[in-house]
């Protein structure tokens, strides 16, 4: 007997089957595609997802011939999907989490913020990044479509509840706590919808899911419309939150990064919810079956892999993304080249949505190696800012960074992240720690383990990176690079 594990990502699909000792016995990876119609805009075709969850899914199941017991599912947070509560069908593209346009609702919203209580309540700053202000834009600008939603006829969620709704058949409209809490619209403290965050976005509580805990007995996905499946749905968390789990990051201080489309720096911080000064956000990690949450502290970053995503698709300089490690080792420096990677923004703990992306430092002798190692340093170095502020929220010194993803395999990154935050950098066995986390949570959920102590040695550490290399004058050039570029766009 095993665990179906649904990783929705932001660009593709995975499915894995995992057996009763954490170990990932097939795999399938389905891609969808990605839609700019502006600048700044970005959205996903719920159909698509939903045909890439079906296709993921044949390929693992076509691997092996486990009986699966239970179906656990993590999934790109924060972005905004809307459908047909009976036909399952949406009337507009999601609002995928990088998407900048509700920017223009910074001003008014800050209005409506007086003494930051929407960031004491939901540990969430104003920002396009999360769920409530798409639901804002849709009202404001697709009013047929909203009357829908307050009709009743559409529903309205984030990428988990959309795939729960396909796998049951309609029957089951529900999230998790850690989901929800990124929506800005839950309290951290109650782990329930909050009624003034309802009243300030305009959404009606009766189009938003039921919020459940991370695992336990949550849905049944429906024979007729996944497969022949007929088994109960389990585990259900965010991807980022997954993925601490899936790194066995139980301990409060426990910090894990996960380098995708973006990176992912969370920090578990027990019982207690930190109220950051510094640019950070506080998130549920997982609420377990009994109700109780446990809280951890986030900096998103939001440009990593979608960074070298760009060097492959947009300067056409690498084929596939894991060539930039070769690329980047024909060099032994970036030679003072510095990018800044605000191809969407920069995320935590800067919060710029506007600016745009830079390259510094050029000169006659600058080749594309350069540009790739000046790439992965702009990775790691977010990644560092993000843990510099982190540490003076929580006021101890983070002594290890936990780290997963599929950049998590470039040697070279892991030790500029190493050098750059002065830390061990530990890579874990299972690089698909996101999916791996969905499929423990699932399994505690459905009764195959007891408690997170039978699972804490599932996924140990294969690698440590150690410091060599000082990098503070690196990190000061990319800080003052920063500086120009905030300037360049203000003025």
């Amino acid at each position: 007997m095993s665990i179906l594990a649904l990783d929705a990502g932001t660009t593709g699909v995975t499915a894995l089957v995992v057996n009763n000792e954490g170990r990932i016995i097939s795999r399938g990876y389905q891609e969808f595609n990605q839609y700019f119609p502006q600048s700044g805009w970005v959205e996903h075709n719920p159909e698509e997802i939903w045909a890439a969850t079906l296709a993921a899914t044949k390929i693992a199941l076509s691997e092996t011939d486990q009986v699966i017991r239970c179906i656990g599912i993590t999934n790109q947070r924060e972005t905004a999907v809307i459908w047909d509560r009976k036909a399952l069908t949406s009337p507009t593209r999601a609002i995928v989490w990088q998407d900048r346009r509700t920017s223009i609702f910074k001003e008014e919203l800050d209005q409506q913020n007086q003494d930051d209580w929407i960031r004491a309540r939901t540990g969430l700053n104003i920002d396009p990044y999360f769920t409530a202000s798409k639901f804002l834009w849709w009202q404001r600008n697709l009013p047929e479509v909203w009357s829908g939603v307050q009709g009743g006829q559409f529903a309205l969620g984030t990428i988990d509840s959309y795939l729960i709704a396909r796998l049951t058949g309609g029957k089951s409209h529900v999230t998790d706590a850690s989901n929800a809490s990124r929506t800005q619209l839950m309290a951290l403290e109650t782990c329930e919808w909050d009624p003034e965050l309802l009243a300030v976005f305009d959404v009606p509580e009766k189009a938003l899911p039921a919020i459940t805990p991370s695992w336990g007995s949550l849905a049944e996905s429906d024979p007729e419309h996944f497969l022949g499946l007929g088994v109960p749905i389990t585990g259900n968390a965010g991807d980022q939150q997954a993925a601490l789990f899936g790194q066995l990051a139980f301990k409060e201080g426990d910090s894990k990064a996960t380098y995708g489309t973006g990176a992912f720096v969370l920090t578990n911080t027990g019982e207690k919810i930190v109220k950051s000064t510094r640019g950070l956000l506080g998130t549920v990690a997982w609420q377990d079956d009994s109700g109780k949450a446990t809280y951890a502290i986030e900096g998103p970053v939001f440009a990593a892999g979608a960074a070298v995503q760009w060097l492959r698709d947009g300067l056409g300089i690498i084929d596939k993304s894991p060539d930039i490690e070769n690329l980047a080792n024909q060099v032994s420096s970036s030679d003072g080249v510095i990018l800044m990677p605000a191809l969407t923004g920069l995320g935590a703990p800067f919060w710029q949505p506007d600016i745009r992306g830079s390259l510094f430092g050029l000169t006659r002798a600058t080749t594309d190696a350069h540009v790739a190692f000046a790439t992965l340093e702009a990775i790691a170095i977010q990644v560092k800012a993000v843990l510099d502020a982190m540490e003076m929220d929580i006021g101890i010194k983070i002594s290890a960074l936990k780290v997963d993803g599929g950049a998590a395999a470039n040697n070279l990154l892991m030790q500029l992240q190493s050098d750059f935050t002065n830390k061990d950098v530990l890579r874990a066995s299972n690089l698909e720690s996101t999916g791996l986390g969905a499929a423990l949570m699932a399994g505690l959920g459905a009764g195959i383990w007891r408690s997170q102590s039978e699972i804490a040695n599932l996924n140990p550490t294969q690698e440590t990176f150690s410091p060599r290399t000082n990098r503070q004058a690196e990190y000061s050039s990319w800080l003052r690079a920063l500086g120009a570029t905030e300037w360049f766009h203000k003025n």
